[in-house]
């Protein structure tokens, strides 16, 4: 019997393509043969699922380049496409721009997000994940009192530090929030809470290793007199995966290094004020999203496309050192005696008295 074809085209963030994961590889345990069109960033991510079968295109040329640079682009793609036949074409971007790309394309099935649309859109609150399914798997995949985890890798390089000899070691993630198309800081945990986090742990004789992309050199000089590791730049996506692994634990805001995280298998905390944790946060054990804010009026503000003007971000100052560590030794403390916490989300001011909620469901 012939196996169905799915096509999937999901660029951007690195967040974007883990949470559209694990709904890609329903199609894949069904039998379906996943074709995923995606940009030269994550290409290597989408490595480490050897049954993803990759399309990879020049995404900054498409949607930052110029004219004759975007056309000979999507003209290369269109080449690829044009004789081949899918079963369902889902484009999971909501800009329009993305679905010139398939239009070449043959299919018994079409899905494109649209915010005119609730069967189309990606409904408030609810998991990025579990949305992704919904859309790809239509009826099927309607009601389901489990969230979707994140999709462990098939195959990764070893790890590029060597074991270390400190009681712990903990990766942190004080830059990232951002891509080509625009800067997203307003997500980020303050750098001096970071900087303070980074000098509290390495008094409990702790290894610190500082993570992020080449974009994020400017980090750099905040911890200087701070004996860190410094692995900033300096490696490919699968090789922080390796390293996050060999890691207790990983502190980071909402970025694409803290999805990444939740893939591994070291304990994270993850740190959010302008976004919901409930739509992005790794639903794993182990894992507690700490959300900024708490009686905010203004939070969240993030709609989906763009922030609020705001020049302080009050709900990130509002999650205080002390709070990070607690949520830490928690999960740390919980995995050494063989017990993984759920998955949870807890707000500043109430982590002390079960002001928590499972994000398992």
């Amino acid at each position: 019997m012939k196996r169905k074809r799915a096509l999937i085209v999901k660029m951007g963030a690195i967040g974007d393509v883990i949470m559209t994961l694990p709904a890609a590889y329903r199609l894949h345990e069904e039998g379906w043969e996943v074709h995923w069109i995606c940009g030269k960033v994550v290409a290597p991510l989408l490595d480490c699922y050897p049954w993803v079968r990759r399309i990879v295109v020049d995404e900054k040329a498409i949607m930052v380049g110029g004219p004759v640079r975007r056309m000979s682009a999507i003209a290369r793609l269109w080449r690829k496409l044009a004789f081949v036949r899918y079963d369902l074409c889902a484009t999971l971007n909501f800009d329009w721009r993305y679905r010139i790309l398939t239009l070449p394309v043959r299919a018994g099935r079409r899905v494109a997000l649209t915010r005119n649309s609730r069967e189309a859109n990606l409904i408030p609150g609810r998991s990025y994940a579990d949305e992704f399914a919904r859309l790809l798997m239509g009826a099927e995949d309607t009601c389901r009192e489990v969230s979707l985890q994140p999709l462990i890798p098939d195959r990764l390089p070893s790890s590029p530090l060597a074991p270390g000899t400190a009681p712990r070691r903990v990766a942190i993630v004080p830059g990232g929030a951002g891509n080509f198309h625009l800067q997203l800081t307003l997500r980020r945990w303050p750098i001096e809470s970071y900087v303070s986090l980074a000098r509290a742990l390495k008094q409990r004789g702790w290894e610190i290793v500082l993570t992020g992309g080449s974009e994020d050199d400017w980090v750099r000089s905040h911890f200087e007199g701070i004996d860190v590791t410094d692995c900033i730049g300096k490696l490919s996506i699968p090789e922080v995966l390796s390293l996050f692994n060999s890691c207790d634990a990983v502190v980071s805001h909402d970025t694409g290094p803290m999805h990444l995280a939740g893939v591994s298998q070291a304990c994270l905390v993850a740190i959010f004020g302008p976004t919901q944790p409930g739509r992005f946060l790794p639903r794993r054990n182990s894992v507690v999203g700490i959300w900024g804010g708490e009686g905010f009026a203004c939070r969240p503000c993030h709609d989906g496309q763009t922030f609020a003007p705001c020049r302080f971000a009050g709900c990130m100052h509002q999650v205080g050192l002390d709070m990070v560590i607690g949520e830490l030794d928690r999960l740390l403390d919980a995995r050494s005696a063989r017990k993984p916490l759920p998955c949870r989300i807890v707000v500043p001011g109430t982590e002390l008295v079960g002001g928590s909620e499972d994000c398992s469901q």
